[in-house]
């Protein structure tokens, strides 16, 4: 057992009143959404505290992720620890519709998903009323104060996995150390994607004994599925010719890439752009965007095919990007070209593919660094500089294959990198 933390400060004292107040409003908002959604009625009141499975038998870990990314990122750790003790039961929650339908798709064994309680009083001991884990297991920065207090005064052993922390976030802690060190104290363990977060969360009040730098969970997480059929009919509609792939692409980011898509044209007329946004619920905008930029498109959501007349195939589906990388091996990585953070180079990098990415990749900073330096990926700035890159990949099969070859190894190195976050966490919430 872990020692008592520090006592409760009037801010997580004020910040309890709040969120019994402004519940019914939390949870319209919420409501809203999920109907948008078409997500059924039991399963909206998962965000009240009301479960919607039954728990099982023996002993239950529990995993918390905010988002898409998050919940994906553990699915192959689940999967891993679930291997090396057979005995477990898992549970993951995440708060929204896509990550809900894309976890379902990937489930892994002995796993099961629940929305998450709205971090109100009501939801939250529902929730632990009813599913008691015996470890908790919170996915980079989703920190509910009540689901973390409540559960670390039930007795369930929590750790903060994957933890990620901005600047902003730091400096905002800090102007409520006592808070901070509250709230940090719940934790028996901390692995952290680098040793900045490391350092910043000892800053912040946790202790150092229980802070583990490590390294991202997201360079770790298993490749993404890819669909045979559709792989074989795509190739037959581009009919060998030459393709690179823009993906996970944000808007100002498609503007970008299209312009340098145009002035690859002039010296490779049959060349294919495969054009992924990050939501594909803007499809609609994306694809005036590239009539705008005048040139033609092929629609995935609307079942138009591929001709030789197509120089922009927008991919604005869900759960096929896999697909997309191991057709093309050639990868522009978005969420980089604006300050957005970037996005996980290890998802194409395990497909086969090389990758482009802008600067502004500060959430992978610890990914992309050895994956530049090593030559598996390369940095640009605008639309010259990515037209460039992409020429010198298509023009250069040689150097392409040898970048690759490089993005390979490094994905191969995080085999063992996954064990030993499998090992700590056993060790630290009493798994057997």
């Amino acid at each position: 057992m872990s020692a008592p933390g520090p006592s409760p400060t009037f801010l997580y004292h004020a910040y309890r009143a709040a969120s019994a107040a402004l519940l019914p409003f939390a949870w319209a908002a919420v409501q809203k959404k999920l109907r948008r959604a078409n997500v059924p009625l039991e399963r909206q009141h998962e965000r009240l505290g009301h479960a919607s499975l039954p728990r099982p038998p023996g002993q239950l870990v529990w995993f918390h992720a905010a988002s898409v990314g998050e919940s994906l990122s553990v699915l192959r750790l689940i999967t891993r620890l679930g291997e090396h003790l057979p005995n477990l039961e898992f549970l993951i929650t995440s708060g929204t519709p896509t990550s809900a339908e894309l976890i379902a798709r990937r489930m892994p064994p002995r796993c099961r998903h629940q929305f998450a309680p709205i971090d109100g009083g009501g939801p939250v001991a529902r929730f632990y009323r009813h599913w008691r884990p015996d470890a908790g297991v919170f996915v980079e920065s989703e920190l509910w104060p009540r689901m973390i207090v409540e559960g670390e005064n039930a007795g369930v052993p929590l750790a903060l996995l994957n933890a990620r922390l901005s600047d902003k976030s730091v400096r905002n802690w800090q102007r409520f150390p006592a808070t901070a060190r509250f709230l940090l104290g719940r934790f028996r363990l901390f692995l952290t994607q680098n040793r900045q977060t490391a350092d910043n969360l000892i800053a912040m009040g946790a202790d150092p004994e229980r802070v583990m730098p490590g390294t991202n969970l997201k360079a770790m997480a298993g490749p993404l599925p890819v669909d045979q059929a559709t792989l074989t009919d795509l190739r037959t509609q581009c009919a060998g010719r030459p393709v690179w792939v823009a993906s996970s692409t944000h808007p100002g980011e498609e503007e970008v890439v299209l312009a340098a898509h145009r002035s690859l044209l002039v010296t490779h007329p049959d060349l294919l752009l495969l054009l992924i946004p990050r939501h594909p619920d803007r499809g609609e905008a994306v694809s005036a965007l590239i009539t705008r930029a005048g040139l033609s498109c092929a629609r995935r959501t609307a079942h138009q095919r591929i001709d030789p007349s197509t120089q922009v195939y927008l991919a604005d589906t869900l759960g096929e990007t896999g697909t997309w990388y191991f057709f093309c091996p050639l990868v522009f990585l978005g969420g980089s070209l604006l300050p957005i953070g970037g996005h996980n180079p290890f998802e194409p990098a395990q497909a086969g593919a090389a990758v482009i990415t802008g600067p502004g990749y500060f959430n992978f900073a610890e990914t992309y660094r050895p994956l530049i330096a090593a030559g598996g990926a390369i940095e640009v700035s605008d639309a010259e500089t990515l037209a460039h890159a992409v020429r010198g990949w298509i023009e250069n099969p040689d150097a392409l294959a040898a970048a690759r070859d490089e993005a390979r190894k490094l994905v191969a190195a995080q085999e063992a990198a996954l064990d030993q976050v499998i090992d700590t966490l056993a060790r630290h919430l009493d798994l057997a």
